[in-house]
């Protein structure tokens, strides 16, 4: 009897050793793929492949004053990567920054609210002070919730974090509803507009970046000190990476779960807080687009590099403009901008399989 041919197959096989240089040109491969499936994309859809790059990736950066638009949006997106790259590299899956950020801003904009009906005392300098401060702590003790749920019961906190934001949500609407609601906003649920002494001052006349920008860009210098340069981002670097190491060293997995969450908490509170004071200047049902969701493809963009998660920040702040210019130039649906997003995640997922693993036939 003829003995038959065992069929082929493609199988993972692990690499000696990863590529340095591959990691770092991961993000940028991934881009480009993105782009040349992008253009894929709109061919289905019945678009000049084109039009439809030059419309999605070069229109939202034509002027200094569509510049300064994607380096607001680049804000918030960066400061929620900052908090989420602490997080992943002491191994804490915190998915629920979009929570915190709303916790944040919900915060900041009951403060602002508060001092904006005539009590005297503070400048409006010092108001935006307190409500920055007011919204990081927002953010922080949304995050503690996961932190706690994980310590005391050893919750999951991909799935606390997670329904946490929809908790956000539901209080978010409740307020606006209810002890924030405009009492002559012709019944809309949102809160009043906020004096102009109670907004982030713009760094540009004729455009709406705020000063918000400068301390992001601060913060992303901070934590690389904290990240590479102190003993505490070491502790939780060694953590996330060899747990068992980390124990033996007498370094504390509760402390680095308690610490990376606030830390991640906080920088969300604080994105939140600027939306509210910033772009928006109240606060309404929805304060995010998904910038909380969004970070999650920047920290990983940066490869939970503080200075990296700027360019991750810039590259999908152009995807929310260009997802915006694709609806009103060429036609299409809102989830263009979703399905860039997620087209960007995929196949960096892809590129940095392809780096730690090698694709072999095996009969």
């Amino acid at each position: 009897m003829r003995k038959m041919s065992g069929a082929s197959m493609l199988k993972l096989e692990l690499r000696a050793a990863s590529s340095r240089s591959m990691a770092y040109f991961s993000p940028v491969l991934a881009l480009l793929l993105t782009i040349f499936f992008g253009a894929l994309l709109f061919m289905a859809l019945g678009k000049n492949p084109w039009t439809g790059l030059q419309v999605f990736l070069i229109e939202p950066i034509r002027n200094k004053a569509a510049i300064a638009e994607l380096l607001l949006k680049t804000t918030p997106l960066v400061l929620c990567a900052l908090g989420l790259s602490v997080c992943y590299r002491a191994n804490v899956w915190n998915i629920g920054a979009e929570g915190q950020l709303i916790a944040g801003g919900l915060a900041a904009g009951s403060t602002i609210l508060f001092f904006d009906t005539g009590t005297p005392g503070l400048s409006g300098g010092m108001v935006l002070l307190l409500a920055t401060c007011a919204g990081v702590l927002g953010g922080a003790l949304w995050a503690s919730i996961t932190a706690l749920l994980r310590d005391r019961f050893n919750a999951n906190e991909i799935l606390v974090s997670l329904m946490l934001t929809y908790i956000a949500q539901l209080l978010l609407m409740y307020a606006v509803n209810g002890p924030l609601k405009d009492p002559h906003g012709m019944n809309f649920p949102q809160s009043k507009v906020f004096s102009s002494d109670y907004l982030l001052p713009h760094l540009f006349s004729g455009s709406r970046l705020h000063i918000g920008f400068i301390v992001m860009l601060v913060a992303s210098g901070l934590m690389t000190v904290f990240v590479y340069r102190s003993f505490a981002g070491y502790r939780l670097t060694v953590g996330g990476l060899a747990p068992l190491a980390a124990r033996y060293a007498g370094f504390s997995s509760r402390r680095a779960l308690w610490t990376s969450l606030l830390i991640s908490g906080g920088f969300a509170g604080m994105a939140g807080a600027f939306e509210v004071a910033g772009p928006i200047g109240q606060v309404l049902p929805s304060i995010s687009p998904g910038y909380g969701f969004a970070a999650i493809i920047v920290a990983f963009i940066g490869r939970l590099n503080p200075i990296g998660t700027i360019f991750g920040g810039l590259v999908l702040s152009l995807f929310y403009l260009g997802g915006e210019m694709a609806q009103s130039r060429l036609g299409l649906p809102s989830a263009i901008t979703g399905l860039f997003q997620g087209m960007l995640l995929f196949l960096l997922l892809a590129c940095d399989t392809l780096i730690n693993y090698r694709l072999r036939w095996q009969k």
